[in-house]
């Protein structure tokens, strides 16, 4: 796969869609941790890392200059740091991140029932705005998590989830420093109306943002 930006950008309507997996999890230092991979973008194939430390600092961990513009344009951040950000997947229920002063390694537990649930619904369905916004009040009801609202500077964002794997163990470190075991998302992550389940988890998503 090339960075080449094909098929995702729609001129008439501004929107932009970002296809990939979210992975939120906490540890019990504290520490949130919210990773965004897109093999497919309007940017090209992107990684980013969003962290909330105890104290409630928020951090993104940017790939470059327009993956950071973009991100901090979309949510809210205490700090920025510019950082490669790598993300592998060696086998299918390992995950591997590696960004700035972070390094993470999680695995993943079976796909809970809300998991099959999503995946019964066919994907070009699922990944639709209509379709995501007859979801958001269900969804505040039953998880209270959004998949529609307002994000930054005017924009407007749609999350259409295909599919959900809890996280059965995560081993992480800060700048050498231990983050501890996993833990629930709480208290939860203010980066935005958008947040990642209070469980720890991998979510197969699209993301959709209309920039005004």
């Amino acid at each position: 796969m090339t960075g080449r930006r094909t098929g995702y950008r729609d001129p008439v309507t501004t929107r932009l869609r970002f296809d990939g997996w979210i992975l939120g999890t906490g540890t019990t230092s504290g520490t949130r941790l919210v990773v965004g991979h897109w093999p497919r973008s309007p940017l090209g194939p992107i990684s980013d890392v969003m962290v909330q430390r105890p104290d409630g600092c928020r951090v993104l961990l940017a790939p470059g200059p327009e993956v950071a513009e973009f991100v901090g344009s979309t949510y809210t951040f205490d700090e920025v740091r510019l950082a490669p950000v790598t993300v592998g997947r060696p086998d299918d229920a390992t995950w591997t991140v590696d960004a700035g002063p972070l390094r993470l390694r999680l695995r993943t537990g079976p796909r809970p029932p809300l998991g099959w649930l999503l995946r019964a619904v066919p994907a070009p369905l699922a990944r639709t705005p209509a379709w995501v916004g007859l979801l958001d009040l269900p969804a505040r009801l039953t998880t209270g998590l959004r998949t529609k609202g307002s994000a930054g500077n005017g924009r407007t964002e749609w999350y259409g989830v295909q599919d959900l794997h809890g996280i059965a163990a995560v081993d992480a470190d800060w700048a050498g420093e231990p983050l501890g075991g996993l833990a629930p998302v709480r208290p939860p992550v203010t980066f935005g109306f958008g947040s990642v389940p209070p469980w720890p988890s991998v979510v197969r998503v699209t993301t959709t943002v209309q920039v005004p």
